[in-house]
């Protein structure tokens, strides 16, 4: 009997900003992908679990949560292969401490309607896990989530799924449709487009192929960002392709591909 349960929801937003640590000529910029860390966050929201209170020491959400295993996929329609539309905000920063030689001109790059699918792969005997459950498919939460700002308001009411699921070892060609750690080079792993004389149609075809370095937890002494190097595609790839942690979901009549870490 399988004791866990794979359920996915939306998270939807105006606008987002997840900060990365490096400035580009004094724009403050952002991943264009939800990240793990980020997710964490919103999910301990979600279920009332304390932020960051203490100096040096780990927020409630990131100790209770971080072995949770989840998976991300940008919502199809949203984005344009892979990437989601971005601007620059100027802005004053009139907080005392920031300036002390008058106000602080900050610009920062902001995603504009960033929409993502978020799976979690939660346990039975967890008590976070099974609130979770319960609070997302309700569509509740403790904390109002947002993406990376307060002002960033997010929302996930009435996106609530539950799948079927196995893990997927590759014995034949496939294609992920979430995010995925890349382990080593897919140049020369994608299956080539060709006609189907039965199918009277081109099959494999595909258009694109997006990489951004992701932070997938945070160093235990120095508390900075452990990232991971990660591929979203609509590529079809050999089965001969090295990626672990694969699950094939299932959802009435349809199955897809995702990778949980």
């Amino acid at each position: 009997m399988n004791n866990r349960h794979l359920i996915s929801f939306d998270l939807q937003a105006d606008f987002g900003f997840f900060k990365k640590p490096d400035y580009n000529d004094g724009v403050l910029l952002t991943y264009n992908m939800l990240h793990k860390p980020a997710l964490l966050g919103i999910l301990g929201a979600i279920i009332g679990l304390e932020g960051y209170r203490e100096k040096g020491k780990w927020p409630e959400y990131y100790q209770r949560l971080k072995n949770l295993f989840v998976g991300i996929e940008p919502l199809e329609g949203w984005h344009e292969k892979g990437n989601f539309q971005k601007s620059v905000v100027k802005y004053t920063n009139t907080v005392g401490y920031a300036n002390q030689d008058g106000n602080l001109l900050v610009e920062e790059s902001m995603l504009v309607r960033p929409a993502y699918r978020c799976y979690l792969l939660l346990e039975e005997g967890n008590d976070d896990h099974q609130k979770l459950y319960n609070y997302i498919r309700q569509g509740w939460a403790e904390y109002v989530p947002y993406l990376g700002k307060n002002e960033y308001a997010a929302w996930f009411e009435g996106t609530f799924r539950e799948y079927q699921f196995s893990d997927f070892v590759p014995e034949t060609d496939f294609r992920i449709s979430s995010l995925f750690i890349k382990e080593g080079m897919l140049n020369g792993k994608q299956v080539v487009a060709s006609f189907s004389m039965s199918l009277m149609k081109m099959i494999n075809e595909s258009s694109f192929v997006y990489f951004e370095r992701l932070p997938v937890g945070f160093h235990p002494v120095l508390r900075q960002y452990e990232l991971a190097d990660f591929a979203f595609t609509d590529w079809t790839l050999q089965a001969n392709t090295q990626i672990g942690n694969l699950y094939q979901l299932e959802d009435g009549e349809t199955s897809k591909i995702i990778q949980l870490f």
